[in-house]
């Protein structure tokens, strides 16, 4: 009889960057839902061995990249040769990377079904030549359809959004009628976090920022941000792990997105929607995919656009975004949808 998802464990080898441990301790939302994609993986009996950071903790075999740094020539060539060696013992039945495509390089023509999930702007270039030199065997994946459509005609592609953890962020029903707003993520420019900081003293309801600076924006959040702030109408509380990420997350009345870019995804989106907290958002990106508009939360061409649309937050069911959560962006869905991707590439290469 032949093997098949339903009755056969997989042998799955996963890889993540090598700059941060899987998962994170504050920052680093990538490993975090590799983390959450490890743990589901190997609840449901299979078995799962992670090319990471040397700290990393997820439940399952590690191991530990030698190269620190993905910008080193030197480390990657350390990191390609480690997860070489790895495949070549031919103990798994596939390779998902969510590490950089370089680390493919040798394996690329080997006939082990692998595949590559974007998480940041994807190259057409890299694309098409890595598609080449694998003969069929490199399948793609993106984590919103905004990002797969400008090289969806180059192989064979997915759509697999990210999932959250929904234990680490436990719905409240009503944060009450004092809750405030809430910016959460980086503090920089392409976030939107000044654009926050107008919204609240436009509508006059109450704002506290969370998230990390890094150095090269520390001159830029010290004028824009960290001189505009009211305390305590407008605060900043610094950077945030987990538990202090749901508490502030499900306290709130809504997660401001006023990002300036276009953002792949934004897990933060499905992170503050797990805690029935809506999300205003800018039209970029994945945002409009990720925000039912007029049910999760409101999209917004303008600034103007989405501070007029604060007063309808009081008219949104954040049981609904709860729920949206539950179907399509919790660890749980996630891990459905990349098993569905493993059962395609093993039956195209006659595995199962």
């Amino acid at each position: 009889m032949n093997k098949t998802l339903a009755d056969q464990p997989l042998r799955i080898a996963i890889t993540a960057d090598p700059e941060l441990p899987v998962p994170p301790e504050l920052y680093g939302g990538i490993e975090r839902m590799i983390d959450g994609l490890v743990r589901e993986l190997v609840s449901r009996g299979h078995s799962v061995t992670l090319f990471a950071h040397p700290a990393s903790k997820s439940p399952c075999t590690l191991v530990g990249w030698p190269g620190a740094t993905s910008s080193s020539f030197r480390d990657t060539m350390a990191n390609m040769a480690v997860l070489a060696k790895g495949v070549a013992s031919g103990s798994f039945d596939l390779l998902h990377s969510f590490s950089r495509l370089a680390y493919l390089g040798p394996l690329l023509p080997w006939p082990i079904p692998k595949l590559m999930t974007y998480q940041r702007p994807v190259t057409r270039r890299t694309v098409q030549l890595s598609h080449a030199l694998s003969r069929g065997t490199l399948k793609f994946s993106a984590i919103s359809a905004w990002m797969q459509a400008p090289v969806a005609d180059i192989g064979r592609w997915h759509v697999v959004p990210n999932g959250v953890d929904l234990s680490i962020f436990p719905f409240v029903a009503d944060p009450g009628p004092e809750a405030p707003l809430v910016f959460l993520g980086r503090l920089e420019e392409i976030k939107g976090p000044h654009l926050a900081i107008e919204a609240a003293k436009r509508s006059g309801l109450p704002l506290v920022l969370a998230g990390n600076v890094a150095t090269e924006h520390q001159r830029w959040v010290e004028e824009h941000v960290l001189a505009q702030l009211d305390p305590p109408h407008i605060r900043y509380v610094g950077p945030a792990n987990d538990i202090q990420k749901a508490a502030l997350l499900g306290s709130s009345r809504a997660l401001l997105m006023p990002i300036l870019w276009d953002e792949p995804f934004g897990i933060v989106m499905a992170e503050a929607m797990a805690c029935g907290t809506p999300v205003l958002g800018l039209n970029r990106g994945a945002v409009p995919e990720v925000v039912e508009h007029g049910v999760t939360g409101f999209v917004a061409n303008s600034l103007p656009e989405l501070i007029a649309q604060l007063p309808g937050l009081a008219n949104l069911d954040r049981a609904a975004s709860r729920r949206n959560v539950e179907r399509l962006y919790s660890s749980g869905a996630m891990a459905d949808g990349y098993l569905r991707v493993y059962q395609s590439m093993l039956k195209k290469s006659n595995k199962f």
